[in-house]
């Protein structure tokens, strides 16, 4: 999670369907059937590909970030379908492949597209490596994801500021893009935290896993912007990025106020603040800009 450069390759490559025992994910590769069948996540995984494509030069390219971003999420239309009229949104972007060879094939399959397929594959032609809870989603991924994504991607086209009621509460290209440009190129900053960190964490919270709290310290000392105390905590990838929904379900429930504080979930994020007395000595430097490695403090 801190490293968004190896996050934009997960979302980006080549995805191993396989697993070494019923609870390995390693399958679904850095996402979770939550963020596959209802969509959460899915904007800060936008976005950070929007990022990839956006910051490939020293000026930010717009178009190829938006192109980019509708190579990954293309779906060829259905065979049923009936020929759009000229008004209505394209979802088959196969005329972005040579382009975007990584991203969408010459069929008009996205990145995303055929990651849901080759995971219900996996689903459907080896049950015994998968759990049961996971085996349930076969069903739902194979009988109607393709249409429910067509609607995901046509309401992803629709402009900020469209008069249409359907345009409103909706994840959408614009959003992203903004984004995108606000948060800037990707980062792979470099944390230095107090010596025997680890251990304390571990001595004074027992109860809670030390790898979890580690990871919520340095994904804050990373993200902490000078003018807020707060930062926002995208619940749904840090699923993702454990292999489990225990961290969302289970893990995340049970840190102790004493070590931070955080405010009510909703659509799979929120917002969380270390205390300062676990903050007090991390630095975090970015390595994405040489000249710019001064070390800073998290400072509130």
């Amino acid at each position: 999670m801190i490293d968004e450069r190896a996050e934009f390759a997960a979302y980006t490559g080549a995805v191993v369907y396989d697993a070494t025992n019923k609870q390995d994910s390693a399958y679904l590769g850095r996402f979770t059937f939550d963020t596959l069948l209802r969509g959460e996540g899915l904007q800060r995984i936008l976005t950070i590909v929007a990022r990839g494509y956006l910051w490939q030069t020293d000026k930010p390219d717009m178009d190829r970030a938006r192109d980019a971003l509708r190579a990954w999420c293309s779906i060829p239309d259905s065979k049923k379908a009936k020929p759009k009229e000229a008004w209505q949104y394209e979802t088959d972007f196969r005329g972005l492949h040579d382009g975007f060879p990584e991203l969408v094939d010459d069929q008009g399959n996205g990145w995303f597209v055929r990651h849901v397929h080759g995971v219900r594959d996996f689903l459907k032609h080896h049950p015994e490596k998968v759990s049961k809870p996971a085996l349930k989603n076969l069903e739902p991924l194979s009988h109607g994801w393709d249409r429910d994504w067509r609607d995901k991607v046509t309401r992803f086209q629709i402009p900020l500021f469209s008069p249409e009621t359907k345009g409103g509460w909706v994840l959408r290209f614009d959003d992203i893009l903004a984004d995108a440009l606000e948060l800037g190129p990707l980062r792979s900053p470099i944390l230095t935290l107090p010596p025997g960190l680890e251990q304390r964490l571990a001595d004074s919270f027992p109860s809670v896993k030390p790898e979890v709290l580690l990871t919520l310290l340095e994904y804050y000392v990373a993200n902490k912007q000078e003018d807020s105390p707060w930062v926002v905590l995208p619940v749904a990838n840090f699923d993702a990025y454990f292999g489990t929904t225990a961290f969302s379900k289970k893990w995340l429930t049970k840190i102790p106020a004493a070590f931070m504080e955080r405010q009510n979930q909703h659509f799979g994020v929120c917002r969380y603040r270390v205390r300062e007395e676990w903050v007090e000595g991390c630095l975090s430097r970015d390595a994405t800009f040489p000249e710019e490695t001064r070390e800073k403090p998290c400072a509130f």
